[in-house]
């Protein structure tokens, strides 16, 4: 299965469209770090993260991970780590996964930029949104079209931007 994100505002999934918002500077076949737009290009669906506190554990065919208060996401192009899930430390530049918001009740991780090439952008997700405002160069959906989501994925899933 292939969810495609065809434009700004619409994602599909088989036979569902669904409104969700991207990142602020639109999509970019050129994605840098921090230059808030939407990566271009086919990305497997990688793992859920959840709070458990909120959303309980959900049913879904893609491994997951509760996320703790400790979880960030490095998004420091120089540090070893970069684009993947971390402990918190003092470092500032890293993306926490335990927000006060409920943004990150649910997050996807998809496989942009795997190859941790620094500079080239991290931390794009597929996360929640109350108000479909555009994001920092993620995918954003409702609460429960982001369910929906969660019950056609596996992990043989892959996701088309663009």
């Amino acid at each position: 299965m292939i969810i495609h994100v065809k434009n700004k505002n619409t994602l599909i999934i088989d036979d569902f469209k669904i409104k969700c918002c991207i990142g602020k500077n639109g999509l970019n076949f050129n994605k840098k770090e921090g230059d808030l737009s939407t990566p271009v290009g086919l990305f497997n669906i990688k793992k859920l993260y959840f709070r458990i506190d909120r959303v309980g554990i959900p049913k879904c065919k893609i491994d997951k991970k509760i996320i703790k208060k400790n979880m960030a996401w490095c998004d420091d192009p120089n540090h070893k780590k970069y684009n993947e899930e971390i402990r918190i430390s003092k470092k500032k530049s890293k993306e926490k996964l335990h927000r006060k918001d409920h943004k990150y009740d649910y997050v996807i991780s998809i496989s942009y930029n795997d190859k941790k090439i620094p500079n080239m952008g991290s931390a794009v997700f597929i996360h929640l949104t109350n108000n479909y405002k555009p994001t920092a160069g993620c995918i954003a959906l409702k609460m429960k079209d982001f369910e929906i989501l969660l019950k056609l994925v596996d992990k043989k899933t892959k996701i088309k931007i663009g």
